[in-house]
Formats: C-alpha cells, structure tokens, sequence
C-alpha cells in the first residue's frame, strides 16, 4: 500500500513531487515505489488483456506486460539522459530515470483504472479483433497522458537552468522514440491478446509489423478484408 500511495502523490501533489526529484529528497525510496506500484499494475492489466484465450495466456501476458514496459524505459533512459547532458543538464542519471518513471508509473495506474472496461468488453463481445483494437486505443491514451507527465515534470526539474528550453525540445523527441521503441518492442513480445482460435503461444514470429497489423484489424472490423 505504501508503494502505492506513491501514485496518489503524483497525481494530487505532482508539483511538490518533481519540485523533490530536483533537489534528490528521497531519491531511492520514490524509484522503488514507483517500480513495485507499476509492476502491481501491469501484472494486473496484463492478466486481463490474456484472458480472452486461457489461463496460460493470462500469465504469460501477466509477465510480458510489466517487462514490455521496463524493458522500453531501460532501452530509451540512457538516450535521454545523455542527450539532456549534452544540453547542459547537471542533474544526475537518477533524477533523470525517477523522471521518466513517473510516466511508467501514471500510464500504469491508468491501464488499471481502465482494466475493468477491458474486462466488460472482453466478456461482452466475442470480437477478436475489436478487442485487440479496443486495448490498443487504451495503451495509447494512457501513454500519452504518463508523457505529459515527464514533460511537466522536466519543466519544473529544468526551471530557471541554462538551457532548459533545448532540453524540453530534447525531451519531445525523445517521446516520439520511445513510442517507436514501445511499439516495436510490443510486437516483439507478443502476442499479448492471444486470438481464441490458435493454440497458445509464448511468442509469435516477427513477420510483419505492429502499424500494418492494427491497419488490418481495422480493415476487417470494416468489413474490408479477413486477416489470417
């Protein structure tokens, strides 16, 4: 519960909670709140997102999507951090990752407050393809809104610093990269929502790519075309 509370401050008291990732108060202790609090939460909405095969989907998808997500913030925080140095930042390679983990961390309890619409969906339409579409608009909207988080947070780390303004430009690109790297990294784990017809699978081949497999699920939601 106490790690949890950690996302209750960031909602509610977001400024006092950047303003302390600035001046390193309690550095640690937020990093591994916001890790466990994260976790809780993707293992949650993961469970959710397997159900619509079985069990074993359930759990595989359980694991994946809390490694889906730190796996990303692994692959993109150096980036940042480097680049925000290269600009003039002198904040430390900590306050940088707690940064960004506060995107992880409300994109997490995000995907949890919308689990139970997922699950009335997932019980109330046998519509593979919708569903599948239906969690990645809910992806979407939650990562948006972690992001938003990291760039009000970076304002508030880098006020009244030289060079602040090229590290909020940095930080929006970095956005772009680390949705590219998300979404390629969710089709490399996946399949997160496995289809009821096939058997259960741990992995798929990468064939294909995550943008042309949305492309089609919509086609045939339309009623343009079956995928296979």
């Amino acid at each position: 519960m106490k790690a949890l509370r950690i996302i209750e401050q960031i909602l509610r008291n977001r400024d006092q909670f950047f303003t302390e990732i600035r001046d390193g108060i309690g550095l640690e202790e937020k990093i591994s709140a916001m890790v466990v609090s994260s976790l809780v939460c993707l293992l949650v909405y993961g469970a959710v997102l397997g159900s619509t095969h079985s069990a074993l989907q359930a759990l595989s998808s359980a694991i994946k999507v809390p490694i889906l997500f730190l796996a990303t913030l692994v692959v993109c925080s150096p980036t940042l951090y480097f680049f925000e140095v290269l600009f003039g930042s002198n904040q430390t390679i900590g306050k940088s990752f707690a940064l960004v983990l506060t995107a992880i961390a409300v994109t997490a309890v995000l995907l949890l407050a919308f689990a139970p619409v997922s699950l009335f969906f997932l019980l109330s339409s046998s519509n593979y393809q919708f569903f599948k579409l239906l969690n990645v608009v809910i992806f979407a909207v939650a990562a948006i809104r972690g992001v938003s988080f990291l760039s009000y947070g970076t304002r508030i780390v880098a006020a009244n610093t030289e060079g602040a303004e090229a590290r909020r430009r940095v930080v929006s690109v970095w956005v772009i990269l680390y949705a590219v790297v998300g979404s390629q990294m969710a089709w490399t784990l996946r399949p997160f929502v496995g289809a009821p017809s096939l058997p259960f699978e741990l992995f798929r081949d990468l064939g294909g790519n995550f943008y042309s497999n949305v492309i089609g699920s919509i086609g045939e939601i339309l009623g343009l075309w079956v995928m296979r």
